[in-house]
């Protein structure tokens, strides 16, 4: 039997990506029409944002506990965040969280250290590339990475918040 997985969602489509990548995989591994149960709860992003532009990490915890306090409450086995900006507050969260918590950082630096990846390029919201969540994974396991210059991060840091957490793409 799977584990009832628990996603606290910050953007939008990364929540509903998360979600259908979750269904897909279930079913490639458990079988036709079969995925894991599955609980999502989700802030607005606006409530995130106001927390995110200040730098207050504990108000963004905050925000997260109470997702995953009601994910636990419905039988949530443990919990996700789809967000690597988030992840800034993870320390926080898994102090006072019922249940235990994935770190996207540490999949991501597990799976490069197993593949042998020697540097990896940290992409994201400008809060991510400046920010200690994926240096301190990635180097934690030997691994060098790199970041964009300051004018490339802006760009990003812009197409991310203007167009991905809209679902709106464009051709550049």
């Amino acid at each position: 039997m799977s584990k009832h997985i628990g996603i606290v969602g910050c953007s939008a489509e990364g929540a509903a990506l998360c979600y259908r990548t979750i269904c897909k995989e279930g079913t490639s591994l458990l079988g036709r029409h079969a995925h894991p149960e599955i609980t999502m709860h989700t802030f607005s992003l606006s409530e995130y944002m106001r927390y995110i532009e200040k730098g207050d990490w504990e108000g963004v915890a905050d925000l997260m506990l109470s997702s995953v306090s009601k994910l636990a409450k419905v039988g949530a086995d443990f919990a996700i965040c789809p967000d690597n900006t988030i992840h800034q507050a993870f320390d926080l969260v898994v102090k006072e969280s019922r249940i235990p918590w994935l770190h996207i950082a540490r999949e991501v630096a597990t799976e490069a250290k197993q593949k042998n990846y020697k540097c990896l390029g940290i992409l994201g919201t400008r809060y991510l590339m400046e920010g200690p969540v994926y240096p301190a994974k990635i180097t934690a396991v030997g691994i060098e990475y790199m970041i964009p210059e300051v004018k490339d991060k802006e760009r990003i840091n812009k197409i991310i918040f203007d167009e991905l957490v809209n679902a709106c793409f464009t051709s550049e």
